[in-house]
């Protein structure tokens, strides 16, 4: 999976979002409020990147179990996929 060139991350205060550029934004207007590790998992996810290589690097970044960071990254990969920011 690899994020979409139709949205960007920026950090407005202590705050991140990954927010709509171009015509994308005919499809979602809004923007998406993410913490730290959210950030992180932005990221990655410039490389085209498995599930299994984004857990790896997040156990190796935090202080999480495999089980925990793979729940974590589903939710929010789902989320990101929802509104076409990320794609297989």
């Amino acid at each position: 999976m690899k994020r979409s060139k139709d949205f960007i991350k920026r950090k407005i205060g202590p705050q991140y979002v990954i927010v709509a550029v171009g015509a994308a934004t005919k499809r979602f207007n809004g923007m998406i409020s993410v913490n730290n590790t959210g950030s992180f998992i932005w990221d990655q996810l410039e490389q085209d990147i498995t599930l299994d290589e984004l857990v790896s690097a997040m156990t190796n970044t935090y202080e999480i179990d495999a089980a925990t960071a793979k729940a974590h990254a589903t939710e929010f990969i789902e989320t990101l996929m929802g509104v076409g920011a990320v794609g297989e």
